[in-house]
C-alpha cells in the first residue's frame, strides 16, 4: 500500500512515518508534503496514492483548501491537535480522524478501517505478474504524427527536448529547436512517454533527460532546470519534488 503524509511539522511527520512502519510493514510512504502549494503540485503530477494522512492545520492555511484545487479520490485519515473540524472532515472521503499525539491503537484502528474498505480482492499484483510472464511490459510511444496543413509530420520521442503549455496550447520543442503543436493534454502525453526518459517537472512542463543542460538552485529550496532549447519561462521543480527529481535524474 502506498501512502502520502501531509504535515508541516517535520518531527510530527517523521514520528507518524515511524509509527506507520511499526504498525503496518506493507505500507510505503511515497511522499511527505509540507504545504497546500506543495500538495496541489504533487497531486497534479502524480497518480493518487492508496491512502492519505492529512494534517488539517498547515503553515499556509487549512488543508481543506487542497480539495478546492485537486480532486482527491483516495481514502483520507485526518490528523490534528484539535477536534473542531471532525464534522467537516467527514464531508470529504475521510475514514478516520486522529487527534495528536497519535498512538498505535488509534493508528491501527484507522488502518483496520481502510482494510475493511478494501477487502475485495485486489488482483493488480497478480495481473502485473502475469503480464511480466507473458512479456507484457508496457510499451511507450516511439514517435508522434503531428498534423501540419495537409501532412502528418513524424516527431520521434527521442528527438523531443520538452513539452509545455503556452497560452493554453500544448507545444513540443525538438532537440533541433523546431516547434510542434500537440493535440493531447500533458497528462495524456506523460502516460505515453517513457518515465525513465521524461519527467513531469510541474503542471506546465514535461522535460527530457537529454535536454537538461544544468540545474540551478532556486529560491525556497526549489530547482530550476536549464535546457538546451528556448522555453517561454523557467522550468521549476518544487521543494516537495526535489528528491524525486534527483532520484530520477541520477538513475
Amino acid at each position: 500500500m502506498k501512502a502520502v503524509i501531509i504535515e508541516d511539522e517535520n518531527l510530527a511527520a517523521q514520528a507518524l512515518q515511524k509509527l506507520i512502519g511499526e504498525v503496518s510493514l506493507e505500507t510505503e510512504i511515497i511522499a511527505i508534503l509540507e504545504s497546500i502549494e506543495d500538495s496541489v503540485d504533487w497531486f497534479e503530477t502524480h497518480p493518487m496514492p492508496d491512502l492519505l494522512f492529512m494534517d488539517i492545520h498547515l503553515a499556509d492555511g487549512s488543508s481543506f483548501a487542497i480539495f478546492e484545487q485537486v480532486d482527491i479520490t483516495c481514502p483520507i485519515v485526518f490528523t490534528t491537535a484539535y477536534d473542531e473540524y471532525a464534522f467537516k472532515a467527514f464531508e470529504v472521503n475521510s475514514i478516520d480522524y486522529l487527534l495528536k499525539p497519535i498512538n498505535k491503537d488509534d493508528l491501527q484502528r484507522a488502518l483496520n478501517k481502510y482494510n475493511a474498505l478494501t477487502t475485495s480482492v485486489d488482483n493488480k499484483e497478480h495481473i502485473d505478474a502475469l503480464m511480466t510472464q507473458l512479456g507484457g511490459k508496457k510499451k511507450y510511444k516511439s514517435c508522434f504524427l503531428i498534423p501540419e496543413r495537409d501532412k502528418l509530420i513524424p516527431l520521434a520521442t527521442n528527438n523531443i527536448a520538452c513539452i509545455f503549455i503556452d497560452l493554453k496550447t500544448v507545444k513540443a520543442i525538438s532537440m533541433d529547436k523546431r516547434t510542434y503543436y500537440m493535440s493531447q493534454t500533458l497528462d495524456d502525453l506523460m502516460n505515453q512517454l517513457d518515465p525513465e526518459i521524461f519527467f513531469r517537472a510541474n503542471r506546465q512542463f514535461i522535460v527530457s533527460r537529454q535536454a537538461i543542460k544544468d540545474i540551478s538552485i532556486w529560491f525556497g529550496n526549489k530547482l530550476s532546470l536549464n535546457v538546451v532549447v528556448d522555453v517561454p519561462e523557467k522550468i521549476i521543480i518544487s521543494k516537495a519534488r526535489v528528491s524525486e527529481f534527483k532520484n530520477w535524474f541520477s538513475m
